[in-house]
């Protein structure tokens, strides 16, 4: 007789009280209905949230053997919450990232199985439509295309962490030595056979997003300098080129000073004004990006726990 297999479920939580049964309800009919050959696990991450997520996730627990709970010591941040769990959930299979307000469908499962069941090692979803301002998604397709433009390997447009990767992509997933873990970039950085299916990212129905503005930068930052070096490559391509260009607008201004001596204005002050505030600016600019690539190795050196874990349940 063979064992049937096990799909594991990730679904990462902070300040959901509002949306987490209704999660649990929707997987565990899923695996009642079309999944009901499979054997499965969903492990709730909660990132030290400050409302009654929590207890609630403990109440389902006690009543759902297949439910798991890690509970986070402090917020760690999304990225590094779900690499956790990724690294703690079992399965044959594992979907790194299920969301509680279900904005992802998990109705997609099915079709993410059977794709694994033909052999594809990762089956990622792709936000083919988003029910979102125009402004987001804009900057969101920019975003996609520029960090797939940039990497040295193939990262999917338009596909976040709502994947089913095989145990496989997981245990090489245990390699990376990472502080800051960019979980869809280090899926597409394995290479294995992958396929995606499209859908629709649906308008979050219940509470609020916890992605603020300068969260939804930080990440992008970290996926852009995660994975390639072309950022401070153009930095120095720039620096070169601004210096040639320097020695030529110094050449012409001496031409323009000598044929209209002292009638412009006082020598050297044009020359000077223009180019304080534009170099002034591109020094800056590039500072800030040096630093970005300095503060990854800074936090990385140091060698911190991704996540410190308070407590977990049914394990």
């Amino acid at each position: 007789m063979t064992s049937r297999k096990k799909i594991g479920i990730v679904t990462p939580c902070y300040n959901e009280e509002d949306t987490v049964a209704e999660c649990h309800a929707t997987v565990k009919a899923l695996f009642a209905g079309p999944l009901v050959g499979y054997d499965y696990e969903h492990l709730f991450c909660d990132n030290c949230s400050t409302d009654a997520t929590l207890e609630r996730l403990r109440a389902i627990a006690s009543a759902d053997s297949n439910v798991r709970v890690i509970a986070n010591s402090r917020n760690f941040g999304a990225f590094r919450n779900l690499f956790n769990g990724t690294m703690a959930v079992g399965g044959d299979a594992v979907v790194p990232f299920l969301p509680a307000d279900l904005q992802d469908p998990p109705d997609l499962l099915p079709t993410f199985v059977q794709h694994w069941e033909d052999g594809y090692k990762v089956v990622y979803g792709i936000r083919a439509n988003r029910e979102e301002s125009w402004p987001m998604r804009t900057m969101r397709r920019c975003f996609y295309k520029l960090v797939n433009h940039w990497s040295s390997f193939e990262i999917p447009q338009n596909a976040g962490e709502f994947q089913l990767i095989d145990r496989v992509v997981v245990e090489n997933l245990r390699a990376f030595d990472d502080h800051f873990p960019y979980l869809r970039g280090m899926i597409a950085y394995c290479g294995f056979d992958s396929i995606g299916v499209p859908y629709t990212w649906k308008k979050r129905g219940r509470g609020l997003s916890k992605s603020s503005a300068s969260s939804l930068v930080e990440d992008g930052l970290n996926g852009l300098i995660s994975f390639s070096m072309t950022p401070i490559r153009i930095a120095l391509f720039a620096g070169f080129s601004l210096a040639s260009l320097s020695i030529l607008v110094a050449l012409v201004m001496l031409i323009i000073n000598l044929i209209y001596y002292r009638e412009l204005a006082p020598p050297g002050i044009p020359l000077l004004t223009v180019a304080m505030f534009f170099f002034a600016g591109f020094q800056l600019f590039f500072m800030g990006l040096l630093g970005e690539y300095i503060l990854a190795i800074h936090s990385q050196v140091r060698r911190r726990p991704l996540v410190i874990e308070r407590e977990r349940v049914n394990f």
